[in-house]
């Protein structure tokens, strides 16, 4: 049996493939409908009619009867395509530094909230005009999408760090696990060794805090750090030496010591028979 992590992984996971497919079958009806109306156009304007005069659309097409109305229309399905590319590619995750970086809200720190109003305000577009019925599937099967992935903005960025296709590869890196109980994210290795966590390069920034307030550099534990402390009030005392009881004395300690008798010696003497 898998852990819960895994049937959330494989949720999420099935959850944006549902969306990829979505945005591309509303990248190929918008593109249909784009010839569609600009077939019914060229029909309309080929064959001039005084009963146009009276209708808001232009028959069997989704531009309006007015001044500019096919100029719009056709802005209009070209600003749905660019923005169903984006989406897509902000599902893939590629590249993640351009989105990070010029879109923050479809990147990896923001949750899935921004995709899916996007993605409703595309399907209300499309589905608040007459269109056909792929069109209106497509469109419907978008929005339906979109609130799912409005539901899942609510639970924020942990969201796509569950779903990222690598989060099990880079947790197999580590001895810990990286997800706590309930499947929370969480770092439970140690504060040294988590790549995201700056421990030990904060006693770096430190050391150049300091640097910058006084003005100093570093001089480390030699003779002119002992100088520096001194003229601070700093002295170190160097602890006293001293052996355990039944550790034997040096030889140039025993030399040293005046008065004090030598040891007997022993020396063993053979008898002859």
């Amino acid at each position: 049996m898998l852990p819960p992590r895994a049937y959330i992984f494989i949720g999420l996971n099935v959850v944006r493939a549902l969306s990829i497919i979505s945005l591309l079958l509303v990248f190929a009806s918008s593109i249909f409908v784009l010839v569609n109306d600009v077939q019914a156009v060229n029909r309309s304007m080929s064959q001039p009619s005084s009963d146009m005069a009276d209708c808001d659309y232009i028959e069997g097409s989704t531009v309006p009867n007015q001044p500019a109305g096919v100029f719009w229309a056709v802005v209009n399905r070209l600003l749905i395509i660019f923005q169903v590319v984006v989406l897509i590619l902000a599902e893939v995750g590629w590249p993640s530094s351009f989105f990070a970086k010029y879109f923050p809200v479809l990147g990896p720190d923001f949750g899935l909230g921004a995709l899916g109003i996007f993605q409703c305000l595309i399907g209300a577009t499309i589905l608040s005009h007459h269109v056909d019925d792929f069109t209106l599937v497509a469109a419907f099967f978008l929005f339906s999408l979109g609130c799912v992935n409005m539901f899942l903005g609510l639970f924020r960025e942990r969201v796509k760090a569950k779903r990222a296709l690598l989060s099990w590869r880079e947790e197999g890196k580590s001895v810990l696990p990286l997800y706590g109980k309930g499947g929370d994210v969480r770092d439970l290795r140690p504060q040294f060794v988590r790549p995201a966590e700056e421990f030990v390069g904060g006693f770096f920034k430190g050391a150049k805090a300091d640097e910058a307030e006084h003005g100093e550099k570093g001089l480390g534990f030699g003779r002119q750090g002992e100088k520096k402390a001194a003229q601070r009030g700093f002295f170190l005392n160097k602890p006293v030496g001293s052996l355990p009881r039944y550790a034997q004395q040096p030889r140039s300690a025993e030399s040293s010591r005046a008065g004090s008798p030598e040891p007997p010696t022993f020396k063993s003497s053979k008898t002859a028979l």
